[in-house]
């Protein structure tokens, strides 16, 4: 019954991968446009992103600072400060929820920059953990969808050989540009060095 009922209305991973269909062709298509641009243009894709998020948050920035101002130098009563208090938690996660739905508008053009990277980095040869690594990746539409997946706070379960050391890099790189600061943990200690050689070479672009 269960197999039946799948095959009718699909099983979750298809309607994920429906979902996500749409959003790879844009990316796909974002990636075209940068074909033309030079190293310093594809570069200043990274500040255009950052300027656009600090824009979108600039007047909670602006508001936060006046308060932590008056917290210094007004006496308040108990009362006042837990208000001023509440304001601020307030002021954040309107902060918090604008970064991450400009994150959200961005992903397509930010995922396009990093997909354009690595294709301007095929065929060089780094120093990676010691051994010499010469670039062959340029990430595919499934590890696109991975990034997407990590970006919506969803584990991605990827199979070996599908490139799961590549897919965590257009994720970490669109939500570096908010300012706050992204970790990926890597349990074993080779790994974590290998990886960080290997996916630091796109960020160093």
């Amino acid at each position: 019954m269960l197999k039946f009922l799948q095959k009718v209305f699909g099983t979750k991973h298809d309607k994920d991968v429906q979902r996500m269909l749409p959003m790879v062709e844009e990316i796909n298509e974002e990636f075209q446009k940068l074909a033309s641009l030079s190293d310093d243009e594809l570069r200043g894709k990274t500040d255009e992103f950052r300027t656009l998020i600090q824009e979108r948050i600039a007047d909670f920035k602006t508001e936060l600072e006046e308060i932590q101002n008056r917290l210094r130098t007004e006496d308040m009563t108990h009362e006042e400060r837990m208000d001023v208090y509440a304001r601020i938690t307030e002021l954040e996660n309107e902060e918090y929820t604008t970064i991450q739905a400009t994150l959200d508008e961005i992903l397509p053009q930010a995922f396009a920059v990093v997909k354009e990277t690595c294709r301007r980095l095929v065929g060089t040869t780094f120093d990676v953990a010691g051994q010499p690594m010469t670039w062959d990746m340029v990430p595919y539409d499934v590890q696109l969808m991975g990034g997407i997946i990590i970006h919506e706070g969803k584990i991605a379960e990827m199979a070996t050989g599908e490139g799961k050391t590549l897919v965590g890099v257009a994720p970490m790189y669109l939500n570096a540009l908010s300012g706050r600061g992204v970790h990926l943990i890597t349990v074993n200690d080779y790994l974590a060095k290998r990886d960080s050689d290997w996916m630091g070479i796109v960020f160093s672009r």
